[in-house]
């Protein structure tokens, strides 16, 4: 018998080549650069084939012998052939495809194997019309994307260029073996008592192909051997069958969320012998880790609870939405999207949700998740658009899911599977059937207006109870528990997209501690990337100012230029955005603040436990597909802007937060025709009329005892303007503790003459250690002067910088580039607090750096 050999087909290709391969020939100029995404516009319209030869296997006389083509991921419409004769056609990037080809070898020693793809455009349109059943409304892009079971953002995205690929965006392998593991599944259950794990009962099943062997199923953790299993099974004339044990593992080490515990992971090795046990025939290796996850949807006061609880803790879920690291796939590597993660959880993240115009991401995004504690909120690939429900369409559908599905199921991170992303908007916005309440037959859904109804409440949650019982299914997102109230967003139930800021109403970021929900999934400000990343993508020295032509192109947003010099003028002196660089950096601490503010506001709702107020926040988004001015917090070439830090500050595992309150002038329900959303404070009521609040945020669990100081500091001259106040706190365990609440600043106390400026500034000290700060300034910063702030930058040894001033300084940013690293950027400076200690990495001399009003 012969072992199971596996070959990839990563060589010897000749073919007409598409997008990356012509760059690197230098067919086509680099369409991340400047205006060229229009240069190559022509790629997508046209046929390509890929072509390579590969020598046939030895000949191995043993009886069952089997060759197998693999084609781990084609994109997308693909017809293959082998020696002249079609063995596949494929419409489906996210399927893989396994092609038996032992009958079709060439006599000779070279195969030919040709892959040709037609335009997905063409294709997505011949499908429209040939299904006029169905209204084909999609949101964002052309409409040919709709039926076409590819990368849905391929099709352009108001942060991504248009950018059809097509070709093996996966490995393609030759597979020879007379036995053959097809999946290897774990099933199991946490027993939990008193608080503890007492045992895993779990379930292992495997399908094998091949004869009777002698099977070897191994359980690994930390290195030792936990469970060993040997058995004789299969049948004696090599027909498929399938193997099945239980298991209990006592004393079981648990997958723990990053923050809440270790990451305990094991290793199941499975082994198909020769029936003497001298060769290994086929071998199945899975990483898998046990954990017990629950979403937490309870009638409370504020309506229906949504958080995560996992292994019995409730979860605060921090985190950020995942789009494709590239619009070129094969461009990211492994370690890339290591890197990724690792960026997630250096900035005190513990939750990415991947979105459902993307893809299904590759094993590595998952097992870096697995490593490091990140919680997975997976999208299926839905997003903006009305899908159809013909019967090849359902099918195609099915099988992407099965195996993804199977695929994926082995992570501990992947807590929940969501149907879609925002298909369920579509509804009110077009008038579409749906009767949650009522009409509760799924064939019925298939004829009405939204037949993707279907998908979401009946294929895929019937798939994702099949395959892996053991995950949170939810419907789509956002989704409001199916009543058609709660389509939009509602701050009673379920998950919200809170896109009145920017979008919408374009609402001042100021309002966000009053538009949060049970869980904000999506939410976000547009900022610029560091001006090193701005000149990587605009090459022409005269178009590097805010507003040319070549900026406005690397901006997708719709109605950019209003809402983002909209927010800047609200908030900052037009004067201080003098150049590129200076608007770029007014951008990046607005969207700094905006985000410190939603992340702080909506933890504190996290409350205590029976009051999850709010569950989790998700910013709209960690990453950039190109180099692009966008929502991200951290760019293309990962880069980290400002609001990356300002997140990490605001998830750290104790986080003093302070706010005072908020005088929007322009709220005026008495006459909504004079209401205005262009400006945002009555200035006379902002500087006599202070109330502020102070409260501590804690991930830990066990109650922590410090200190609260608060002090307030004139902007004008640095100087302390009332009496330093000190508060010990008990800070509660995994809750938020309230501190102060609305506490107002009294003027007769002050030891100024006349009410002027000031900063709140709070820090939290524990042991004797500063563990966190927060600062509070008047709305708007445009008010404020800056003169002379007796800003200090020192190096250190051992690449530390030390950062301090004589007077207020706000928004303090280091110039950032690729390889340089930062612990810390994009804070404010205030006079009397601790000297802010950045560590840099990868610099070979000084930052340059600024400020708000430099």
């Amino acid at each position: 018998m012969a072992q199971h050999t596996t070959k990839i087909l990563s060589s010897g290709w000749e073919f007409n080549t598409v997008h990356s391969e012509l760059m690197r020939h230098g067919l086509i100029p680099d369409p991340f650069k400047d205006t060229n995404e229009l240069e190559v516009a022509w790629v997508a319209e046209r046929t390509w084939c890929y072509r390579a030869t590969f020598a046939s296997p030895p000949k191995i006389e043993a009886r069952g012998f089997t060759v197998d083509l693999v084609f781990e991921g084609l994109d997308t419409f693909a017809t293959v052939t082998l020696n002249g004769k079609v063995i596949l056609k494929s419409d489906n990037m996210f399927v893989e495809h396994r092609v038996s080809i032992t009958n079709l070898l060439a006599d000779k020693d070279e195969n030919t194997l040709e892959i040709t793809f037609d335009p997905a455009h063409n294709r997505g349109l011949e499908l429209v019309k040939s299904h006029p059943e169905h209204d084909h409304i999609v949101h964002q892009t052309a409409v040919s994307r709709g039926p076409v079971r590819k990368a849905q953002y391929h099709w352009g995205w108001d942060w991504g260029p248009i950018l059809l690929t097509c070709g093996p965006w996966k490995p393609v392998r030759l597979e020879t073996y007379v036995c053959r593991i097809e999946e290897v599944r774990v099933d199991y259950e946490v027993c939990i008592s008193n608080g503890s794990p007492t045992a895993v009962e779990a379930t292992i099943r495997a399908n094998v192909l091949g004869p009777a062997v002698q099977v070897e199923v191994d359980l690994f953790h930390a290195g030792e051997q936990v469970l060993s299993v040997r058995d004789c099974r299969g049948a004696s004339d090599g027909t498929p069958w399938q193997y099945s044990s239980k298991l209990s593992i006592e004393n079981p080490q648990l997958w723990w969320p990053r923050g809440y515990g270790p990451q305990h992971l094991y290793t199941l090795q499975f082994r198909a012998m020769a029936s003497d046990g001298s060769t290994i025939l086929a071998e199945e290796r899975q990483t898998i880790g046990f954990r017990k996850a629950e979403l937490i949807q309870d009638k409370d006061q504020f309506g229906q609870s949504f958080n995560f609880r996992i292994n019995g803790v409730d979860i605060f879920s921090g985190g950020s939405c995942w789009i494709p690291a590239d619009s070129f796939l094969p461009q990211t590597s492994p370690q890339c999207y290591r890197d990724w993660m690792q960026l997630l959880a250096e900035g005190n993240q513990n939750m990415v949700r991947v979105w459902g115009g993307g893809v299904y991401e590759p094993d590595a995004f998952y097992a870096a998740c697995d490593e490091l504690g990140i919680l997975v909120w997976q999208d299926f690939m839905f997003a903006c658009a009305s899908y159809p429900t013909y019967p090849e369409f359902l099918a195609s559908v099915e099988n992407e899911a099965r195996q993804n599905l199977r695929r994926l199921r082995h992570h501990p991170s992947i807590i929940l599977w969501c149907g879609n992303n925002e298909d369920y908007q579509l509804i009110e916005r077009y008038n579409l059937t749906y009767n949650f309440e009522s009409d509760k037959d799924p064939k019925s859904w298939l004829t009405s207006t939204f037949p993707a109804r279907y998908i979401y409440e009946h294929l895929l949650p019937s798939l994702a109870q099949s395959e892996c019982p053991a995950t949170i299914y939810h419907p789509g997102s956002p989704w409001g528990n199916g009543t058609s109230t709660t389509l939009k967003v509602d701050p009673t139930v379920g998950d919200i997209h809170q896109w009145d800021l920017w979008n919408g109403e374009a609402r001042p970021w100021q309002l966000l501690p009053q538009m949060g929900g049970r869980f904000v999934s999506e939410f976000g400000m547009v900022a610029y990337p560091h001006a090193d990343t701005v000149e990587r993508f605009v090459t022409d020295p005269a178009e590097r100012y805010a507003g040319s032509r070549t900026m406005d192109f690397h901006n997708k947003a719709v109605m950019h230029e209003r809402r983002l010099l909209g927010y800047v003028g609200e908030n900052f002196r037009t004067e201080w955005a003098r150049d590129l660089r200076a608007f770029g950096h007014l951008t990046q601490v607005l969207q700094a603040d905006a985000l410190a503010g939603g992340y702080k506001s909506w933890r504190r709702h996290w409350g205590r436990e029976g009051e999850r107020r709010c569950g989790g926040v998700l910013v709209w988004q960690l990453n950039d597909c190109w180099p692009v001015v966008s929502w991200a917090v951290v760019d293309y070439y990962l880069v980290k802007k400002p609001a990356y830090y300002a997140i990490k500050r605001a998830m750290a595992p104790l986080a003093v937060g302070v706010a005072r309150k908020f005088h929007d002038w322009t709220a005026r329900p008495a006459d909504e025709l004079w209401k205005r959303n262009t400006g945002h404070v009555d200035h006379r009521k902002a500087l006599t009329d202070i109330r502020f609040d102070v409260w501590v945020v804690s991930s830990k669990l066990e109650t922590v005892k410090g200190k609260v100081v608060i002090r307030f500091v004139s902007v004008k001259t640095g100087q302390d303007v009332g009496a330093r106040m000190e508060r010990e706190v008990e800070v509660h365990p995994n809750s938020c503790t309230e501190v102060l609440t609305e506490l107002k600043f009294d003027w007769e106390k002050a030891a100024v003459a006349e009410p002027e400026h000031f900063v709140i500034h709070t820090a939290l000290w524990v042991d004797g250690v500063q563990t966190s700060s927060d600062v509070s300034w008047p709305d708007p910063i445009k008010y404020l002067d800056f003169p002379d702030r007796g800003v200090k930058v020192k190096y250190l040894s051992q690449g530390r910088v030390e950062v301090s001033a004589e007077k207020p300084v706000k928004g303090f940013v280091f110039a950032e580039k690729q390889g340089v690293t930062l612990s810390d950027n994009g804070f404010d400076l205030i006079p009397g607090d601790e000297p802010r200690l950045v560590q840099v990495e990868g610099s070979d001399g000084e930052l340059s750096w600024t400020f708000v009003g430099l």
